[in-house]
C-alpha cells in the first residue's frame, strides 16, 4: 500500500505532466473567434459532469463532514481528489469543439494546485508529527488546511461559471463588462441567500456572541458595495448613458441606506435590534432592474422577472422581521424550529441571482434566435435554484444534527414543554428564560472551550481515562481530528 507521501508525488507528478498538456487544437479556432464550429464531443461533455460532481457535490459535502469530524471525511476528499484528476485529464484529451486562450484554463491549473496543497496539508495533519519545529507549525497548518478547504466551494463556483462562458464562447469584447455585472451580483444575491440561510438555521449563537443585530452585517456589506457601484459602474470622461445613471443611482442608494441600517441596528442602550433597511433595499433594487431597458423582448422579460422576485424577495424579508419574528432574532434559540416562512426570503435571493446571471446579452440572444419563450427559461432557472437551496439546507442539516445532536432527539424534546421555553430539569438562563437542551450545551461547549487554554497539560494529563460526560464539547482541540483518531499502534 502506497504511503501518504508516495501519493503526494503522484499528485504532484500528475500535476505536472498535465501542465505540459495545455489546451491544444487553438489553431482550429478561427481568428478573432472564441470557439471552433465543432459540436461538443462526449469526452468534454464527461469532463464537464466528472467535474460538476468532485467540486459542487463531493469536495462541499467532505468540507462538512471534515468540520464535524466524520469518519468518513478522508475516504470521500480521496474520492473526490480521484474524480477531479480524472476530470482535468479529460478536459485535455477532447476532441469536437476548441477553444482560444481562456481564463477557465488558466483557472484550471490554480484550482488544481489549491487542491494539492490541501491534500498535503491534509496528509501532513494525518501523520501527528509533533516534534521539533513541526509542534511550532502545526497550528498554522491546521489554520491554512481550515481556510484552504472553506475557499474551495467559493473558487469552484468561479471556475464552473468560467467553464459555462469558455465553452459557449462567451463574455468577450463589448460584452465583458455587462458579463461581469451580471455573474458578480448574480452570484452575490445567491450567496447573500446562502448566508441567509446558514444565520437561520446554525447561526443564531454566533450572532449572539457578536452582540450585533444580523441587519448590522446585511448594511455594512450594502455600503460597501454601494461605494464600489458608485464609481465603477461608469467610465468617468464618457458620456452618460441610461444604464450608467442608473447603476450609478443605485449605488448612492446602497450606501446611503447601509450607513443608516448599521445605525438603526442597535437600540439606545447599546443592544442589538432588527430593522428593515437591508429588506428595503432589496425591495428597491428589483424596482429598479425591473424596469431595466433592454434591446429584444425576452430580455426585457426576463429582467422584469429578476426585479419582481427581488422585490418579492425584499417583501418577504419585511414580513419576516416585522409580523413573523415581531423584531425578535429567532423563533428557537438554537434555529432548530423555524416557521416555514423564513425559508421563503433565502429561496427568492438564489432565484434572483439565477435570473441574474442567466440575462447576459448574448444568453438572451441565443435564447432568442432559438425560439425559446421566456416562461420556459424562468421556470429552468427557479428548479436550479430549487436544487441549489436543497443541496445547501443538506449539508446545514449534517452539520446541525451533530453540532447539537439534541436538537433532533425526541428523547431530548421530552424534557421541555410543547413551547420548548420551559425545561422540566429547571434550567434557567440567567435572564429568567429558559434555555433549549442545544442552547445549554452549546453555552457549555463555549465555557469548556474558554478554559481549555487554562488548563496546564499535566492537568489535562490527569483527567485522561476518567470518560467524558454527554455535555463535553464536542470539538477538539486541533482540527487534527478531522481525519479520524490515530489508533495506540500508529504512535
Amino acid at each position: 500500500m502506497m504511503s501518504p507521501f508516495d501519493l503526494r508525488g503522484v499528485f504532484l507528478t500528475l500535476l505536472l505532466a498535465s501542465s505540459a498538456l495545455a489546451h491544444g487544437g487553438h489553431d482550429h479556432v478561427p481568428e478573432g473567434a472564441a470557439i471552433s464550429e465543432d459540436p461538443i464531443d462526449a469526452t468534454l461533455w464527461v469532463h464537464m459532469i466528472l467535474m460538476g460532481l468532485a467540486f459542487g457535490i463531493i469536495f462541499p459535502l467532505g468540507m462538512v463532514l471534515g468540520i464535524i469530524r466524520s469518519r468518513w471525511h478522508v475516504p470521500l476528499q480521496i474520492v473526490g481528489t480521484i474524480v477531479a484528476v480524472l476530470a482535468y485529464f479529460l478536459g485535455h484529451a477532447h476532441k469536437g469543439r476548441q477553444f482560444a486562450k481562456n481564463i477557465h484554463a488558466s483557472f484550471a491549473n490554480f484550482l488544481m494546485l489549491m487542491m494539492i496543497a490541501q491534500i498535503v496539508l491534509g496528509v501532513y495533519l494525518k501523520l501527528h508529527i509533533t516534534r521539533g519545529i513541526h509542534g511550532r507549525i502545526r497550528k498554522v497548518i491546521v489554520i491554512a488546511h481550515g481556510i484552504l478547504g472553506k475557499a474551495m466551494p467559493i473558487v469552484s463556483w468561479a471556475q464552473m461559471l468560467f467553464g459555462g462562458i469558455t465553452m459557449m464562447g462567451f463574455c468577450r469584447e463589448d460584452h465583458l463588462g455587462q458579463c461581469l455585472a451580471h455573474f458578480i451580483m448574480g452570484s452575490a444575491f445567491i450567496a447573500y441567500g446562502i448566508l441567509l440561510t446558514i444565520l437561520l438555521l446554525v447561526g443564531q449563537f454566533w450572532l449572539r456572541r457578536t452582540g450585533r443585530s444580523q441587519e448590522f452585517f446585511d448594511s455594512l456589506i450594502i455600503a460597501l458595495w454601494g461605494c464600489v457601484n458608485t464609481f465603477t459602474e461608469h467610465r468617468w470622461g464618457q458620456p452618460w448613458a441610461h444604464n450608467d445613471l442608473q447603476h450609478t443611482t443605485m449605488g448612492i442608494v446602497w450606501w446611503c441606506a447601509g450607513l443608516l441600517g448599521m445605525w438603526l441596528s442597535r437600540s439606545r442602550n447599546g443592544r442589538p435590534k432588527r430593522n428593515l433597511i437591508p429588506a428595503i433595499v432589496i425591495f428597491l433594487t428589483g424596482y429598479a432592474m425591473s424596469g431595466h431597458p433592454q434591446h429584444l423582448e425576452i430580455s426585457t422579460m426576463i429582467h422584469a422577472i429578476f426585479g419582481y422576485t427581488l422585490m418579492a424577495a425584499g417583501l418577504t424579508r419585511i414580513i419576516e422581521i416585522s409580523f413573523v419574528l415581531k423584531d425578535k432574532g429567532t423563533l428557537s434559540p438554537d434555529g432548530s424550529d423555524p416557521n416555514s416562512f423564513q425559508f421563503l426570503p433565502p429561496y427568492l435571493l438564489y432565484a434572483s441571482g439565477f435570473l441574474f446571471m442567466g440575462a447576459t446579452e448574448e444568453q438572451m440572444q441565443l435564447l432568442h434566435d432559438a425560439g425559446i419563450t421566456h416562461v420556459s427559461y424562468i421556470l429552468i432557472l427557479y428548479s436550479i435554484a430549487f436544487i441549489l437551496f436543497l443541496f445547501v439546507n443538506v449539508l446545514l442539516h449534517i452539520y446541525a444534527v451533530h453540532a447539537w445532536p439534541e436538537s433532533a432527539n425526541p428523547q431530548a424534546s421530552r424534557n421541555y414543554d410543547e413551547d420548548g421555553q420551559r425545561p422540566k430539569n429547571g434550567q434557567t438562563a440567567m435572564n429568567g428564560r429558559a434555555r433549549s437542551a442545544s442552547e445549554a450545551q452549546h453555552i457549555h461547549d463555549a465555557e469548556a472551550f474558554e478554559l481549555q487554554g487554562l488548563i496546564s497539560d499535566e492537568e489535562r494529563e490527569g483527567h485522561e481515562g476518567h470518560g467524558r460526560n454527554s455535555m463535553d464539547p464536542r470539538k477538539a482541540d486541533d482540527e487534527e481530528n478531522l481525519f479520524g483518531k490515530e489508533t495506540s499502534a500508529q504512535h
